[in-house]
């Protein structure tokens, strides 16, 4: 038995794939060793659907934000290995995952915008480049985090337009102390900020709203996919929610700057659901 993962920030995708070829699936919480320790995912995975795989489950096959470098997959691995410790486990970061669940073996660039943003440049079975993702201080273009931060600075400085002001202090009772305490005391700012994007995208027919995210995507282009070469002429595919929701703003935003969009999917553990049974 197969259990494939697929997780952010925010949240896990996990498929089984039994012994007959049967599919079961679950979605949980998310998971990120660059703000949790192995003991902290440890009680996250403590889930029935989890755990009534513990003796079952032969092979592992994670990927996760934050997975990049080798002392955060092994805190990943240390969590895992808690819970299914006979199985062979592999864990990859998050790049990989959207390379293999939108290009396959075919080359092109593979983009996340979800809670954060991330991109890499594939050449259809390696990743041969990729851009640094610091974090929703100091990067996440294009991901919720990075458009919610900017949402939420507008309405502290009273930069964004009463109607949508009045909209904001109706649904959410919003207060700048309140704010400031969840991004700054808070455990997991960029969850936070990034829940306002739904807001946003029910919004997205006011021009306000419409170009936090265009303004947004043009600084992911500009951050990642213009910086890899000849990307005028490789399919740019996406995973996300983020990407997914507001692919309508998001395809002219790469239009506007010559940039071909091809596949853009909300997760991609279908993607991956495939791409391993094919190697069964």
């Amino acid at each position: 038995m197969i259990l494939i993962a697929d997780s952010g920030s925010s949240k896990t995708d996990w498929r089984v794939i039994d012994t007959k070829g049967e599919i079961a699936q679950y979605r949980g919480t998310g998971f990120n060793p660059n703000y949790q320790t192995a003991a902290e995912m440890m009680i996250d995975l403590q889930d029935n659907f989890l755990l009534e795989l513990r003796d079952k489950v032969d092979t592992v096959y994670y990927y996760g934000a934050g997975c990049v470098s080798a002392k955060n997959r092994a805190q990943v691995e240390e969590a895992l290995r808690s819970l299914y410790r006979h199985a062979e486990i592999n864990v990859d970061h998050d790049l990989m995952a959207a390379a293999r669940a939108t290009c396959g073996h075919e080359p092109g660039i593979a983009c996340i915008l979800g809670t954060g943003s991330n991109s890499c440049d594939y050449d259809g079975e390696f990743i041969i480049d990729k851009r640094p993702a610091p974090g929703y201080i100091l990067g996440d273009e294009g991901g919720g985090a990075y458009i919610g931060r900017k949402f939420l600075s507008d309405f502290i400085h009273e930069e964004m337009p009463k109607k949508i002001r009045e909209k904001v202090l109706d649904k959410f009772s919003l207060s700048n102390e309140e704010i400031i305490a969840q991004v700054y005391q808070k455990p997991f700012p960029g969850r936070y900020m990034a829940s306002f994007c739904r807001f946003i995208t029910e919004n997205k027919s006011e021009p306000y709203c419409y170009m936090l995210y265009y303004n947004a995507f043009q600084d992911f282009f500009k951050k990642h996919v213009m910086k890899y070469e000849g990307y005028k002429k490789k399919k740019v595919n996406f995973v996300g929610s983020i990407a997914f929701y507001n692919s309508d703003i998001l395809r002219n935003a790469a239009y506007d700057v010559d940039i071909q969009v091809n596949l853009v999917i909300e997760s991609p553990i279908a993607g991956l659901t495939l791409y391993h049974q094919e190697l069964l």
